[in-house]
C-alpha cells in the first residue's frame, strides 16, 4: 500500500496556554452549579430486578435501514466493476500486478474501502490534553472523500461525550496527579531516583490488598492491560472438559480468552435468565459430549455493565441460579466498577449483593480510575492459583508505579480515605447525568438502549448514512460523540454512543439536549413512538429529574 496516501505529521498545539489554574480545572471538570443535581445509583430495595426490553424501530425503519445497506452495496460493486477497468491507479490494491497477488481481495476489503472510508473523519480523531469536561480535536478536511485527511492546523474545544473518563479523574490539576508527580520522582527517572524497569514495587502490593478490600474479595492480582486480563486468565484454569456459558454480548476480550483456552462454549441471548436456566440444566444433565461424564467445571460469564448496549446484567437471579445449580459466576466489571453503586464498587454495591456470592469479579482502571491495566479479586486459594498458573503478569510488563499512583489516589478518593466528600460527589453526579440526560433523550423522542443509571447511553441512529451526518454536524456545534456501525454492532442497528461523565454539568447536558433536538428533527431520527416535546429544557432551566416523571 501507498504510505503517501497518510498525513501523520500532527500541527503544534499547546493545550491550555493562558490558563490559569482554576480555568484549567473548570475545562477538566466543571463545578457542580446545584445540590440539587445529585442522585445516588442504587437499586430499589426488596424488589425484583426486570430487565427493560430494548424499543424496536418501526418496520419502516429496518426497512429504510436495509435499503440504504443495498443501494451503498450496489453503487460500490458498480464503482469496483468499472473502475478496475477504467482507473486501475485507484485500484493498484486490489488487482494482480506483474504476475503478483493483490494486497487484498476486492470482497473482502469491500466493506472498509465503500462504507467505512466514507466515514473515516469521524474515526480516531486525533486530540490534546486530557478527555475531561472538554477535548481538543485536531480539524482534519479530505480532497479525496476521505482517502486521505489533511490537518488544518485548527483546533476544535468540544464538550467530551465520547470518552470513558467516567468519574472525571483524568486530570492535569489535582491530587491525583500531584501524587504521579511525586511517584515519578521516587521511581521514575527524576534527579537521584532509580529507573523502573519493571516488576512489582511496594505500590503494585499496595494497589492489589487495596484493590479487594475496594470490591470485597480476600485478595487481587492486578494487569498492565484491561483486554490482555480476560485474553490470558481462562486459560490458566480451564480446558475442554470444562463448559462456559457466556452471554451472547460479552466482550472480544473475553471471547479471544476463552477461545484461547480450548475450553466448550454455550451461549446465551442476552440477559435472558429463562433461556440461561435451561442451557445449565441441559448441560448438567448431558455432562461431557460422547462420554457424558460430568463437566469439571461450568462457568457463567457476564459483564456487569455493557458498554455497547448500556445494560446491567440481572445480578440478583444470576447469584439465585448460582445457589441453585452450583456453577462458578464471573463478572466482567470493566464499565461498571467506580460508576456504578452510591459507593462506586460496581454492580455488587448497586444491587447490595455480597460480592463472596460472586466467585471471580474483573475489571479495568481505564475508565472510571482514569489510569491503565486491569484487574482479577477472588477468594485467597484461586488468587493463590492464578499466580502460579497466569502467564500474563510473568511475561508483560508490569503497570507503571507513576499509573499505579493514579489508580492508587482515585480509588482512596471514592472510598473517603482522601478528600473526604469528594469522591461521593463524583459518583451522585455521575448517576444524576445519566439519568436526566437518557430521560431527556426519550422525552425529546429518540430510542435510546439501556437502563437509567448507566453512564453509557446508544442513541439509535439506523439508517447507515445518518452516522456521519450527524457526527459532523454536533462536532460543528462543539460537542464530540462516539459513532457506532456495523461490525460493532448489527447491521440494523448503527447507532451514537454518549458516555456520560461526572465532569460535565447539567448546563453541557441541557445544551446536548438543545443540539440533538434540533439535529433529530432535520435529519429524522426521532425514531420513538408517541408524543414529545422540549419543555423541560426551555421553560424550565433549572428543571431536575422530577420533570420527567
Amino acid at each position: 500500500m501507498d504510505s503517501s496516501k497518510y498525513t501523520l505529521t500532527l500541527p503544534k498545539y499547546i493545550p491550555n496556554k493562558g490558563l490559569s489554574q482554576d480555568e484549567q480545572r473548570e475545562k477538566e471538570f466543571g463545578s457542580l452549579e446545584s445540590p440539587e443535581f445529585l442522585y445516588v445509583s442504587e437499586h430499589e430495595p426488596n424488589t425484583p430486578y426486570l430487565v427493560e426490553p430494548l424499543e424496536e424501530p418501526s418496520y419502516f425503519t429496518i426497512l429504510l435501514t436495509h435499503l440504504n445497506f443495498l443501494i451503498l452495496i450496489i453503487v460500490g460493486n458498480f464503482k469496483d466493476f468499472f473502475g478496475t477497468f477504467f482507473d486501475k491507479k485507484q485500484f493498484e490494491d486490489v488487482i494482480e500486478k506483474d504476475g503478483y497477488a493483490p494486497y487484498y481481495s476486492r470482497l473482502e476489503s469491500f466493506y472498509v474501502r465503500r462504507m467505512k472510508r466514507k466515514i473515516d473523519d469521524n474515526f480516531s480523531i486525533p486530540t490534546t490534553g486530557v478527555p475531561g469536561r472538554y477535548i481538543t480535536c485536531y480539524d482534519r478536511h479530505s480532497d479525496d472523500y476521505n482517502q486521505t485527511l489533511k490537518y488544518t492546523g485548527s483546533v476544535t474545544n468540544c464538550l467530551n461525550f465520547a470518552s470513558y473518563n467516567y468519574l472525571g479523574f483524568a486530570q492535569s490539576v489535582g491530587i491525583c496527579t500531584d501524587d504521579a508527580l511525586v511517584t515519578l520522582r521516587k521511581y521514575g527517572t527524576g534527579a537521584g531516583a532509580p529507573r523502573h524497569q519493571g516488576g512489582t514495587t511496594d505500590k503494585h502490593a499496595e494497589l492489589e490488598k487495596l484493590v479487594a478490600k475496594f470490591v470485597g474479595k480476600d485478595d487481587s492480582l492486578i494487569f498492565s492491560q484491561g483486554f490482555s486480563t480476560n485474553a490470558n486468565l481462562f486459560d490458566s484454569f480451564l480446558d475442554s472438559e470444562c463448559l462456559v456459558i457466556s452471554d451472547e454480548l460479552n466482550h472480544s476480550s473475553i471471547r479471544t480468552g476463552l477461545r484461547i483456552s480450548g475450553v466448550t462454549i454455550k451461549r446465551f441471548p442476552h440477559n435472558n435468565m429463562a433461556k440461561l436456566e435451561k442451557i445449565i440444566r441441559t448441560s448438567i444433565s448431558q455432562g461431557l459430549p460422547r462420554t457424558h461424564k460430568p463437566w469439571k467445571k461450568i462457568i457463567v460469564c457476564v459483564e456487569g455493565l455493557y458498554s455497547m448496549e448500556g445494560t446491567m446484567c440481572p445480578l440478583p437471579q444470576l447469584v439465585d441460579l448460582r445457589d441453585k445449580y452450583g456453577f462458578y459466576l464471573f463478572v466482567d466489571e470493566a464499565h461498571s466498577i467506580g460508576a456504578m453503586g452510591p459507593n462506586g464498587r460496581g454492580v455488587c454495591d448497586y444491587f447490595n449483593i455480597d460480592p463472596s456470592r460472586i466467585d471471580i469479579l474483573m475489571g479495568t482502571f481505564t475508565k472510571s480510575f482514569g489510569a491503565a491495566g486491569g484487574y482479577v479479586a477472588a477468594e485467597q486459594h484461586i488468587i493463590d492459583r492464578l499466580r502460579l498458573d497466569l502467564t500474563a503478569p510473568v511475561y508483560s510488563e508490569s503497570i507503571s508505579p507513576v499509573i499505579v499512583s493514579q489508580i492508587l489516589t482515585s480509588m482512596k478518593i471514592i472510598m473517603g480515605e482522601l478528600n473526604p466528600g469528594e469522591g461521593k460527589e463524583r459518583i451522585q453526579r455521575i448517576a444524576f447525568n445519566s439519568r436526566y440526560l437518557r430521560a431527556g433523550l426519550k422525552k425529546l423522542g429518540f430510542i435510546a438502549f439501556g437502563m437509567d443509571d448507566s453512564p453509557v447511553i446508544p442513541l439509535l441512529l439506523y439508517v447507515p448514512n445518518k452516522l456521519p451526518a450527524v457526527a459532523r454536524a454536533l462536532y460543528k456545534r462543539g460537542i464530540a460523540v462516539v459513532i457506532v456501525g456495523y461490525p460493532a454492532t448489527p447491521i440494523d442497528s448503527s447507532r451514537i454512543r454518549i458516555c456520560v461523565s461526572a465532569a460535565l454539568t447539567k448546563s453541557d447536558l441541557d445544551k446536548v439536549l438543545r443540539e440533538l433536538d434540533f439535529i433529530g428533527d432535520k435529519m429524522y431520527f426521532k425514531y420513538a413512538r408517541g408524543k414529545h416535546n422540549m419543555e423541560p429544557f426551555t421553560d424550565k432551566p433549572n428543571a431536575t429529574l422530577e420533570a420527567f416523571h
